[in-house]
């Protein structure tokens, strides 16, 4: 194992997956950062974004999702290294000077905590204890490989979900937190630095126990592999290339809120014979009333619904058995495969996937049932990934809590 660059007291000689504290970049404590933190850059509409650069001049959206300088002639990526250059000169960002790891709490609107811990994890090829937990589906990874490169930071972590039990016991904050902010959907998160030897050994070596399933952030983590395999390739080191940020919470239903990716169906022929091909892998039925005027945030029902009626469906066995698996996602998509022509889309909630069918922008919606807790876990000791967009994890870590630098 290569030389441990956290505190010497947690390095583990051979323990896997590798995670370690770091010393963050933080906004200032007299900032407001309720006006700093911005969501991590996919889940961004460019609306959202122009409300958020507009916000504050150092709000961290301004070098999640860089523009171009006009001023100056930097590109986006360089322009990012900039801000964060001059964030730093003028005292907006603080480096911490020991290495922490970072409580984090988000508390819904509704009450209810995810709680986790942000440190630094061992980037692994495939194979090792950092599990994917989805397929992915292709998408230009250059964007935050260039952002990475020139930045020379992590921004925004990516998500981990151990399969250690009992890990989130070690996740309990003592007095009021010394960061909150509250995001624009009213979850509210509040971060704590970790710096005693005894309590960062106890987490290093709890999450060191068992595998990590990547829940969010496939492609950032992918990322990390390309650049570390760059630096290696250019004669680096073991260094700060060798991890990636990441927000390590226990997989227990108690810490998570897993909602349905939902589908659109584009591209129908006219004459095609739609409901008819959902019926070879499910038993339709019609719903009476038709669908409500608005559905609620996490269906009870998997629900095919398109301009003449709404569908509730259940799958056939043969299909499931064709599919290897009973996740929505999997026989969803072995339905959309008989449809010649078609694409899909993804949606967050219900009302953006309906939204799309009532503007006649798509000939049909889907609305999926959320996969289960247990069920992640049996895929994740199984070694199996999920169909791509099978969950949405809720709520996101806020990008601007906290930046890790790979080199200072």
């Amino acid at each position: 194992m290569e030389p441990c660059h956290g505190t010497p007291a947690v390095c583990y000689a051979g323990a896997m997956p590798r995670f370690e504290p770091f010393s963050g970049l933080r906004y200032a404590p007299g900032l407001d950062l309720s006006q700093l933190i911005c969501p991590p850059y996919d889940v961004v509409s460019p609306e959202e974004r122009e409300k958020l650069a507009a916000s504050h001049p150092a709000n961290a959206i301004h070098v999640e999702l860089p523009v171009e300088d006009g001023e100056s002639g930097l590109d986006r990526y360089a322009n990012a290294a900039s801000l964060l250059d001059r964030w730093r000169a003028d005292g907006s960002l603080v480096l911490d000077e020991a290495p922490a790891f970072y409580l984090l709490r988000m508390t819904h609107p509704d009450g209810r905590s995810t709680r986790g811990v942000i440190g630094a994890l061992g980037c692994e090829p495939p194979g090792g204890d950092v599990l994917p937990h989805e397929e992915t589906i292709p998408k230009d990874k250059s964007d935050r490989l260039d952002l990475l490169r020139a930045c020379r930071a992590n921004l925004s972590p990516i998500w981990g979900l151990s399969l250690a039990s009992g890990l989130a016991e070690l996740f309990d904050a003592e007095g009021p937190a010394p960061a909150t902010a509250l995001d624009g959907s009213g979850v509210l998160h509040e971060l704590w630095p970790i710096t005693s030897r005894e309590r960062v050994g106890a987490i290093a070596s709890a999450v060191a126990d068992s595998p990590v399933v990547i829940a969010d952030g496939h492609h950032r983590y992918e990322t990390a592999l390309a650049y570390q395999a760059e630096q290696r390739s250019a004669g680096a080191g073991a260094g700060g290339h060798d991890l990636v940020m990441a927000l390590v919470v226990e997989l227990s239903a108690d810490e998570l809120s897993v909602r349905a990716i939902h589908r659109t169906l584009h591209g129908v022929p006219a004459d095609f014979d739609l409901l008819g091909a959902f019926e070879e892998v499910f038993e339709a039925t019609p719903l009476p009333g038709g669908l409500p005027a608005r559905m609620p945030e996490v269906p009870k029902e998997l629900v095919l619904v398109t301009t003449t009626g709404a569908w509730s469906l259940a799958p056939r066995a043969a299909a499931l058995e064709e599919a290897r698996s009973d996740l929505d996602s999997s026989v969803v998509a072995l339905a959309a495969a008989g449809i010649p022509g078609a694409s899909t889309r993804h949606h967050h909630t219900p009302d953006e996937a309906l939204a799309e069918l009532r503007a006649g922008r798509a000939d049909a919606a889907v609305l999926l049932r959320p996969v289960t807790v247990d069920q992640i876990a049996a895929w994740a000791h199984e070694r199996r990934r999920m169909p791509p967009k099978s969950t949405y994890f809720h709520p996101k870590p806020a990008t601007g809590l906290v930046f890790r630098l790979l080199g200072d």
